[in-house]
Parts: structure tokens; C-alpha cells; sequence
């Protein structure tokens, strides 16, 4: 390939309406295909990847950033109802007792092995 040095200015001039053409046939295809992105200053973007096909959510996670989103304003204005928020738990007197029971039998078993921790 001759470098710039070695053209002489009828091949010079040549060769700038050829890319003078180039680029009017290019604008002329853009107006036809209805694309308004035409290769500008001969930076060509075609090798960009390009992506095929749109990021698609399913109807449930949409759902469920829609609940959050309105469980969110609800907190913020103040209007929350009592099913958004979760009811405090809370152990019956039986369980107590039964939990209550086992700590003061794990304990007896611990002293009477002569430990002082569990």
C-alpha cells in the first residue's frame, strides 16, 4: 500500500471523491433503512457488539418489587396497615415453662459433672 508521501495530488484528489461518494451513498441507505446513525469521520461502529433481545422480568418478581416499592410508601407516609407489618411473636406460658425446664435440667447435669459453665 503507497503512503501519503508517495500519492501524487491527482491520485490524492481522486481518492477524496471517492469518499466523498462513499459517504453520500452511506447518508442515501441511512434515509432509505430508516436509520439516523451514519458513519461519521470514518469511525466505524459496526464491529460494537450489539444486543439481540430485550432483559425480560417475570410477572412474579415484578410483583413482588411492586409490593416492596408500595410497602415502602406505606412505612414512609405513614399509612401502613397492620397486615404489612409482621404481628411480634410471642411463646405461650407453657412453652416458657418447658424451655424453663430444660436449661434447669442441663444445668443440674453440669454442676453434678463438677463444670461451672455448659
Amino acid at each position: 500500500m503507497n503512503s501519503f508521501t508517495d500519492v501524487s495530488a491527482k491520485q490524492l484528489r481522486h481518492a477524496a471523491s471517492i469518499k466523498e461518494r462513499i459517504d453520500e451513498l452511506e447518508h442515501e441507505l441511512s434515509q432509505i433503512l430508516g436509520t439516523s446513525h451514519a458513519r461519521t469521520g470514518g469511525s466505524d461502529h459496526s464491529t460494537a457488539p450489539r444486543r439481540t433481545g430485550k432483559r425480560r422480568m417475570s410477572a412474579a418478581g415484578r410483583a413482588a418489587i411492586a409490593a416492596g416499592a408500595r410497602a415502602r410508601w406505606a412505612r414512609i407516609k405513614g399509612t401502613a396497615t397492620k397486615s404489612a407489618t409482621k404481628p411480634k411473636r410471642k411463646m405461650s406460658a407453657a412453652g416458657r415453662a418447658r424451655l424453663s425446664a430444660l436449661a434447669k435440667a442441663r444445668w443440674k447435669k453440669a454442676r453434678a459433672a463438677g463444670r461451672a459453665t455448659l
